[in-house]
């Protein structure tokens, strides 16, 4: 899926149509060919900062929070990380 990018000058022209458009999906704004600026739903931005705020304690994983870790693989092209923790030791 394509993100929708525009730029700074298109944005403004536009703003009621992208601002609306943002509500579904989030709009990158560009300066000078440049990533610069999102702009995404509150819900969306609510629910990142929700995200990135969750602490857990480990007592607190719930039995298939647990399995679900114990099954998850690093996904192909990684690899390079296993040679980090090759001789690591806690």
């Amino acid at each position: 899926m394509q993100k929708m990018r525009v730029s700074t000058a298109d944005f403004i022209k536009n703003y009621g149509t992208l601002a609306d458009k943002a509500l579904a999906e989030p709009v990158t704004i560009t300066k000078n060919g440049r990533d610069r600026l999102v702009v995404l739903s509150a819900e969306e931005y609510e629910r990142l900062k929700r995200r990135d705020r969750r602490v857990v304690r480990l007592e607190e994983f719930t039995d298939e929070e647990m399995a679900l870790i114990a099954r998850a693989e690093v996904p192909p092209g990684h690899e390079a990380l296993d040679d980090e923790l090759k001789d690591w030791r806690p």
